[in-house]
């Protein structure tokens, strides 16, 4: 059963306060309530109270409305039970957050922290986790999944993450019935189809959906240095938000100077007066930065889609010499620097840009995006929180999940990189970024402020934010690793029953239900048809058929006429050759024409280069000869003719006229020949069949034929429908078979009793965890990492996870010997499972990357930060060092896994066990434990 709550901004019902009176009386949520320094809104009491009922709860809300304090009664609740309590999040950095908060209120004994990287009192009763390692968990049938009451997913629209989405759905499917489960989400569109799937699955589920933001957002516009609202004061006519009036004659005006100044530029370029009017700059960060501190409008994030640029801004604003902190601000913010990053090496502070880093936030100005140190990032997060940073510019990954919300938000650009194309942004992506302003509990109002530019258009910009069209996407399919699992611990039917589960093949499903319908009223309406193109001389439907068939007939024959005459007329161009005179039958260039260059270079159609009486020059093909062309006539040419040149082109043209040549009569297009159709004996047949039949004596045949006409139309348009059904059903099941019978090619899957079981193979890969699962299950089968030590162990294991940022175009140098041998192998080992891959149509695994192998050869083997980044940079890879830290951790991650699967007494074990201990060092070291 689902219980779909819906809170607005408008006024609940009186029998909604009431029922949330009445469920203020259970004993741990008033427990709980009684520990919170705030009320408990309506949406967080009443999904609260659904979770203390027992039932599984999925909550939708805006960034800052509150959702969270759900997952903590989750906490609560487990705690109260003695049970135990699993906190799921996307990504490590919300992880590690959400675990400070948590010892913050129950004490470091009591939580626990799991991030792959970092393991903290694993075996608490409350434990925080990346997702993937509760997938883990399930797999292996892990001990620590007893006596677990409680499963928070915070974040759970991560599921339509297209690389890891596949996780979440995996957890929600398999874990055990009895487990309560507390999904957190942002505002999406399809919340009640989520909850309805999470029902099926799950069990009974109470859905809360609250659009109400605790701290309303004003969006605004910078137009030069002006601040305007983008929304009048006061609605439409018809209810809608309406842009202001000022803030669209402000940007016409400034849009008209634009144009007139890059009008005034191109007259410039003709040698005219300058125009006096000058082209429309946007404002400095610095200017608005000073706005926004004068209308006491920090602390801000500015989203500028481009690690550089983000970096670029900070820079611009030391230069500038910008100071947001007082004194004592400073020096808290020395203190806070030095507990986060003392453990980083001396002699790495350097190469790290520790200094300028340090500088910039003593000056309350910060970078944060994905290339920074995690250290780094980790500092930056808790000094904005504390109000000591004021000013952050962030990429967008700033607004995944992590708790750092502003009073404002600035975007500079609607456009960002998107991996392939630069693509305008979508009003949910507006939402998620501009959904951080507004602190609750410190401000009243929260601020989104774009910055015009040329060309922007308020009403483009009005409509992202009044837009909250954001649904939820699954993007769940089955892979290598989750198909031995599957079917380890279910078995192919079960397995295939648990796929046909999932959201993906639920929303699948669910779109194939208006395919079906319109199956259905075509179906109608061709019956409809049939009716009215019903004969009583005789089946009109056979006679139809044999129409068809005559017609398909006459254009397969005038098509093989057509190419007969497009072969007959390209050997004649074959044949040209310079100095003949042609003519040109028909269009602009009709006439006489001398070929300067036979262009049997072409390829299979000869594109001569001709040039006409009227002085014309260009290439003909066999498309401007309806008929064969011949040589009319000769005429001498000179040895070198520059038809370019317009002289010339002139002398030429007089001469073709003087030659005395006469161009015949344009032929006309015929239908004779061979292939024509009158000579055709199956036409003839068919034909003769058609006037013998009873209907072709029909008065009303041909309007008979006109309902057949549509009556077949739609059919084949029916047809392609129930093919479109028959794709998508089972779809995801369908994959999970092929991927099956490659893996049983391989010996990782084996038929057994009619059944199918998991090879010892099969059993390793079912340990190995990434995007490369198969290759890595490959390399350690065939050997092709044996007898390699352990920096050149990771050095090869680092392509299996590395991904250049842009293509390099050339292939990176990597060490001699051993790892490039190795490296040879590995690729050799992809390339064959890419063919068997195509062959079985699956997605196929990423091309190993060799970009990280150098950098990774040498830190592995103990060289400084400094020399690696540098050699990383002469190799022509673009590497930062919160980018190597977070390759390395990655790096580490697979060669944990295979010292693991391999076994740590094996020779590939131990030099993996190795090659980890010696990557894991320096700052790579920093911040794990």
């Amino acid at each position: 059963m689902c219980h779909c709550g819906e809170v607005s901004s408008t006024p609940a019902p009186a029998e909604a306060y009431a029922a949330a009176r009445d469920r203020s009386a259970r004993p741990r949520l008033a427990e709980f309530a009684g520990t919170l320094p705030f009320t408990l809104d309506v949406f967080q009491r009443t999904a609260c109270s659904a979770l203390e009922d027992g039932h599984g709860v999925l909550v939708c809300a805006p960034t800052g409305a509150g959702k969270t304090v759900v997952g903590e009664f989750a906490v609560h609740l487990a705690l109260a039970q003695g049970l135990r309590c699993f906190y799921t999040t996307p990504i490590k950095a919300l992880s590690n957050q959400k675990y400070a908060d948590l010892v913050a209120r129950h004490g470091a004994g009591a939580v626990g922290l799991l991030t792959g990287d970092t393991s903290v009192n694993g075996d608490a009763q409350v434990v925080v986790m990346t997702t993937e390692v509760l997938r883990n968990m399930i797999y292996a049938r892990s001990g620590q999944l007893d006596r677990l009451g409680y499963v928070v997913m915070d974040e759970v629209h991560y599921l339509a993450d297209r690389f890891r989405g596949a996780v979440w759905e995996e957890v929600i499917l398999q874990l055990p019935e009895h487990v309560a489960l507390v999904s957190l989400s942002a505002t999406v569109s399809n919340a009640e189809e989520f909850g309805d799937w999470l029902v099926t699955v799950r069990g009974d589920t109470t859905v809360v959906v609250d659009e109400h933001r605790p701290v309303p957002l004003w969006q605004h516009m910078m137009v030069g240095n002006r601040l305007l609202d983008l929304f009048a004061l006061e609605a439409g006519g018809d209810g809608e938000l309406q842009v202001d009036p000022e803030l669209v004659r402000a940007t016409r005006e400034l849009d008209r100077q634009s144009a007139t100044a890059v009008w005034d530029r191109a007259r410039r370029t003709r040698g005219a007066a300058p125009n006096r009017r000058v082209g429309f700059r946007p404002p400095s960060r610095i200017t608005v930065l000073d706005r926004l501190d004068r209308d006491g409008l920090l602390p801000a994030i500015t989203f500028v889609f481009s690690r550089a640029g983000c970096d670029a801004a900070v820079q611009q604003c030391v230069r500038a010499g910008l100071r947001l902190t007082t004194e004592d601000e400073v020096a808290e913010i020395r203190r806070v620097v030095e507990r986060r990053t003392g453990d980083l090496p001396q002699a790495d502070l350097g190469v790290l840009g520790y200094w300028e880093w340090r500088e910039a936030l003593e000056r309350g100005v910060a970078a944060h995006h994905a290339g920074m140190l995690p250290a780094f990032k980790e500092t930056v997060e808790e000094l904005f929180v504390r109000g000591l940073v004021r000013a952050v510019f962030a990429t967008e990954t700033l607004a995944l999940g992590i708790n750092m919300p502003a009073r404002t938000v600035v975007l500079e650009r609607l456009v960002k990189f998107n991996g392939e194309a630069h693509a305008e942004l979508t009003p949910g992506e507006y939402t998620q970024l501009t959904g951080r302003a507004g602190r609750r509990g410190i401000d009243v109002e929260g601020h989104a402020v774009v910055v015009w530019q040329p060309g922007v258009d308020p009403q483009q910009v009005a409509g992202l934010a009044s837009t909250r069209t954001y649904p939820l996407r699954s993007s769940f399919r089955p892979g290598y690793n989750m198909t031995v699992n599957l079917v380890g611990r279910l078995g192919v039917a079960a397995a295939r029953d648990l796929l046909e589960q999932s959201f993906g093949q639920f929303q699948a499903d669910r779109s194939v239900v208006g395919l079906a319908r319109r199956i259905e009223r075509n179906t109608e309406t061709l019956a409809g048809y049939a009716d009215a193109m019903r004969c009583h001389l005789g089946d009109f439907t056979e006679y139809a058929a044999l129409r068809r068939r005559v017609g398909d007939r006459e254009k397969a024959l005038r098509r093989q006429g057509m190419a007969h005459q497009r072969d007959a007329t390209t050997d004649a161009l074959r044949a040209l050759r310079t100095g003949d005179v042609i003519a040109v039958p028909g269009g602009r260039r009709a006439g006489l024409a001398v070929v300067l260059d036979p262009g049997v270079d072409s390829g299979d159609d000869p594109r001569p280069l001709v040039l006409t009486e009227d002085r014309w020059a260009g290439r003909l093909s066999s498309a401007d000869f309806p008929t064969p062309v011949s040589a009319l006539g000769r005429m001498r040419l000179p040895k070198n003719v520059n038809h370019r040149a317009p002289a010339v082109r002139r002398d030429l043209a007089s001469s073709l006229r003087n030659t005395g040549i006469v161009a015949p009569t344009t032929p006309r297009r015929g239908r004779s020949g061979k292939g024509a159709p009158d000579d055709d004996p199956e036409l003839a047949t068919l034909r003769r069949a058609l006037r013998a039949h009873p209907c072709h004596g029909c008065d009303d045949r041909e309007a008979h034929a006109r309902w057949a006409e549509r009556h077949a139309r739609l059919e084949r348009e029916t047809e392609q429908l129930r093919q479109k059904v028959r794709a998508t059903t089972h779809s995801l099941a369908r994959s999970f078979d092929r991927i099956r019978a490659l893996l049983g090619e391989r010996d990782y899957l084996s038929a057994a009793d009619g059944g199918e079981t998991v090879t010892p193979q099969g059993e390793r890969l079912a340990r190995l965890w990434g995007e490369s699962d198969l290759l890595a299950a490959e390399c350690l089968r065939h050997g092709v990492w044996d007898g390699l030590e352990p920096a050149e162990l990771a050095a090869v294991v680092s392509a299996l996870v590395y991904e250049s940022r842009r293509d390099l175009g050339a292939v990176p140098r990597v060490p001699s010997g051993r790892v490039s041998e190795s490296l040879a192998a590995t690729v050799r080992l992809w390339t064959a499972l890419d063919d068997d891959e195509r062959r079985h149509r699956v997605d196929r695994t990423r091309e190993p990357d060799l970009g990280f192998a150098w950098p990774m050869h040498r830190w592995a083997r103990g060289e400084s930060l400094s020399a690696v980044l540098t050699a990383a940079e002469q190799n022509g890879v673009e590497l930062s060092a919160g980018d190597f830290v977070r390759w390395c951790r990655q790096v580490l991650d697979l060669l944990d896994q295979i010292a693991d699967v391999a076994g740590r007494d094996t020779p590939v074990g131990r030099a993996a066990a190795a090659a980890a201990k010696s990557v894991r060092r320096g700052v790579v070291a920093a911040g794990t434990a």
